[in-house]
């Protein structure tokens, strides 16, 4: 995948953590840390909203359209 060059304002203390986790070998560079970082928080608020989009559900209307599937596909289940 193709990458692009920006710069960032990052407060000192969190460029010496950085540095540290690149130091000890965890990142190659600081670039492969900050991207780590930026795509595991975005993965995140994906499933945030998907949560969110969960909550939002009826419990019982989902459970009502749940039974309904299952009672029309038992009655054309095989005999056994």
């Amino acid at each position: 995948m193709a990458c692009a060059k920006i710069a960032i304002t990052m407060d000192q203390a969190l460029l010496k953590q950085i540095d540290q986790l690149v130091d000890a070998k965890v990142y190659a560079s600081r670039s492969a840390a900050i991207q780590d970082a930026v795509r595991e928080r975005i993965d995140r608020a994906g499933r945030t909203r998907l949560a969110a989009e969960c909550a939002r559900l009826d419990p019982v209307a989902e459970r009502n359209l749940a039974e309904e599937g299952i009672v029309v596909e038992a009655s054309q289940w095989p005999e056994y």
